[in-house]
């Protein structure tokens, strides 16, 4: 009775150690292939980036802005970190644009701003259908990043707090590293002209209580920006 004793002790020990082994195989894998979707992701948004001649930074500072903004917004850890990773896709659409619109240096003519506006449905048409969280925030983000508090944006003349807080934070983040950059179409702005420029725009493009978050932490989005200065251009 003893020795059968032992045997199950031994027994339930080595199929803890199993179990205990297993469970951290399978943790380390479920971590890996979330690094991968990151990446995938990430990478993904920059090649829409370099295609309209855009450094692949921008993403970047646009995932690091928009963090920052749910941050201080009261967004959950993990709102943070999906938005972070979901971000760099936000104009993923821009695939599906012809380059003489994309990349067109003057003003675009009515008829080319309307093609210009389809990317943000284009984007979501092409992530929609994704099961995985990342690119399910990533479609929306690229459906809503251009609507506007007022209800003036595209493509749904979305209003207020209908606009997907995801969308809501990527559109000023967007603007504000857009501004601050030399694009095709124009030279960077002065970082006092930005910051009038959004100020203005309170409650009419951009929710009220992101601007103020960006006025009031405004030195952490500057470091930000500094932190990926070697790419801007």
């Amino acid at each position: 009775m003893e020795f059968l004793i032992k045997n199950e002790r031994k027994f339930k020990e080595s199929l803890q150690i199993e179990v205990e082994k297993q469970t951290k195989e399978l943790r380390e894998l479920s971590d890996e292939i979330i690094s991968t979707q990151k990446d995938v992701v990430s990478r993904m948004g920059a090649i829409s980036e370099t295609r309209s001649k855009e450094t692949g930074n921008h993403v970047k500072r646009v995932a690091e802005y928009s963090k920052l903004f749910a941050k201080k917004y009261g967004l959950s850890d993990d709102d943070c970190e999906l938005l972070y990773s979901a971000s760099p896709m936000h104009d993923i659409g821009k695939v599906g644009i012809p380059d003489n619109i994309l990349n067109k240096p003057g003003k675009h003519t009515p008829e080319e701003f309307e093609i210009m506006k389809t990317h943000a449905k284009l984007g979501y048409e092409m992530l929609k259908s994704s099961p995985r969280a990342i690119l399910k925030s990533a479609a929306i983000i690229s459906y809503e990043h251009h609507e506007k508090w007022d209800g003036t944006g595209y493509p749904n003349k979305k209003a207020n707090t209908d606009i997907h807080i995801f969308g809501r934070i990527t559109a000023i983040a967007d603007v504000f590293d857009a501004l601050g950059s030399d694009r095709c179409y124009k030279k960077a702005w002065e970082l006092d002209r930005i910051v009038q420029l959004l100020k203005d725009e309170r409650g009419k493009h951009f929710e009220p209580k992101l601007v103020d978050i960006f006025l009031d932490n405004l030195d952490e989005f500057i470091d930000i920006r500094d932190r990926y200065k070697e790419i801007l251009k």
